[in-house]
């Protein structure tokens, strides 16, 4: 233990004391003698910038500089490692930046700086030869990042997909099991601070694009480009959908999908029936799960809290240890940001949803006349789509319209998007027809 002792401690600098930098702060202390024996030298929180000084002063006690300016944290020559929790794109990023301009190694929770400008902070990162990274910024305490650029280093990964946002999950689950509306149980979930005031990030899926980028890059050794993205969230998503597809058999998660393919990657977020009797589909309320399929060693899954104080910081601090360890190591020999060597990323093109190969659930509202099947398994026919599975629903009382269930084999999206512009055309569909996507997620 002598050896301990000698070394230098490393001193960080928090950029934001919230829930997260909080948490870190807490975890570092509590259990400091055992991260001190994994990381070889004592990791000590020595300056915070903060936005409240007084409430900062009170949780961190006396013997933390705190400043109401994140630069003098970002500048100051002590500091060996910077911690930015402040989240968002444009102050985070200059910060960020800076702080690799002076040398510093970098450890961030900021999924959305990663995906939309990843590329420069890491390219920034190599030229000076330091570290960036970023563990808590996919599903926070799940060490997803690790496993994929580190465990899983000898397959060759075929797809991702991911409950990666906690809020749309609560969500999604309390509909189900509750029978209650989408904007019912999203007041809820704002109410209880699971979901912000304004939500859009979480509902519309943009939370869970930005995760799956970076899971996606990683996975595949492809660059950061957000813009390709497609993401739809769950606002539209009905009580009855949700219904039906539990009467088939399924559940619907908003899953964030990567997938390897022959024409290129696909990147997307959607609401996605699975199969009721997978694992991931029984993943409820605020928990996140990530499966990842690679070639050798098939289907892993890794479940665990995707947010809060303590399970966010557990994925800091172990970043902490890891940057601790490989801080005399030549930057050749430590593992890529993007799990590639960044002169071997791969310029495979980001797919169109248009060109997207998956199976689909269709609702249609159909007049209760006898031919309105036939019209509509022709089309279908037609454009070489065939159906998994038919339903139609018995008209309430004295009601016109019933509801038809389809749902369809493996397909290419433009083909669906044909379709279903022709079903609606049909003088017997009365409404908008609903689709939703449909993996079974096979191992």
């Amino acid at each position: 233990m002598e050896l301990i002792t000698h070394m230098k401690p490393i001193n960080v600098g928090l950029l934001g004391l919230g829930t997260v930098g909080g948490g870190t702060l807490t975890v570092l202390r509590r259990n400091a003698g055992e991260i001190t024996r994994r990381a070889g030298r004592e990791i000590r929180v020595t300056m915070a910038a903060v936005r409240d000084l007084e409430k900062a002063r009170k949780f961190a006690g006396n013997e933390l500089a705190i400043t109401t300016n994140p630069l003098d944290v970002v500048n100051n020559p002590d500091i060996d490692i910077v911690v930015e929790l402040i989240g968002g794109y444009t102050l985070a990023k200059d910060l960020v930046l800076q702080a690799i301009n002076n040398g510093k190694h970098v450890v961030t929770a900021n999924k959305a700086l990663l995906a939309v400008h990843g590329n420069e902070i890491f390219k920034a990162a190599q030229d000076k030869g330091v570290m960036v990274a970023f563990e808590a910024a996919v599903a926070g305490g799940i060490p997803v990042i690790k496993a994929l650029r580190e465990g899983l280093s000898a397959n060759r990964i075929e797809w991702i997909a991911g409950i990666i946002n906690g809020t749309t999950n609560f969500i999604l689950s309390e509909m189900r099991d509750k029978g209650l509306s989408f904007d019912t149980v999203l007041k809820q979930a704002q109410d209880l601070g699971y979901a912000e005031a304004d939500p859009t990030f979480d509902i519309e899926g943009v939370d869970a694009a930005h995760k799956l980028m970076i899971m996606s890059a990683i996975g595949f050794g492809i660059p950061m480009q957000f813009d390709k993205a497609y993401t739809e969230g769950i606002s539209k998503l009905t009580k009855e959908d949700i219904t039906y597809a539990e009467e088939l058999g399924y559940r619907i998660k908003l899953l964030g999908i990567t997938k390897r393919t022959d024409k290129g990657i696909e990147l997307r977020v959607h609401p996605t029936l699975i199969p009721a009797t997978r694992l991931i589909a029984n993943v409820e309320g605020v928990m996140n799960a990530v499966l990842v399929k690679g070639d050798a060693v098939g289907a892993t899954m890794y479940y665990g809290r995707g947010a809060g104080a303590e399970p966010t910081a557990s994925a800091v601090v172990a970043d902490l240890v890891d940057v601790t360890r490989m801080l005399t190591s030549d930057p050749e020999n430590r593992v890529p940001h993007l799990a590639f060597q960044p002169d071997a990323l791969s310029n495979a093109p980001i797919l169109s949803i248009e060109d997207v190969h998956t199976s689909y659930y269709l609702r249609l509202k159909a007049f209760d006349k006898p031919g309105v099947l036939a019209d509509v398994t022709r089309i279908l026919a037609d454009l070489g789509i065939s159906i998994d599975a038919m339903v139609q629903k018995e008209p309430a009382e004295g009601e016109q319209l019933v509801d038809v269930i389809l749902l369809t084999h493996l397909t290419v999206e433009k083909a669906i998007n044909q379709a279903i512009a022709k079903i609606e055309a049909l003088p017997t569909i009365a409404d908008k027809v609903t689709r939703i996507r449909l993996e079974q997620l096979n191992a």
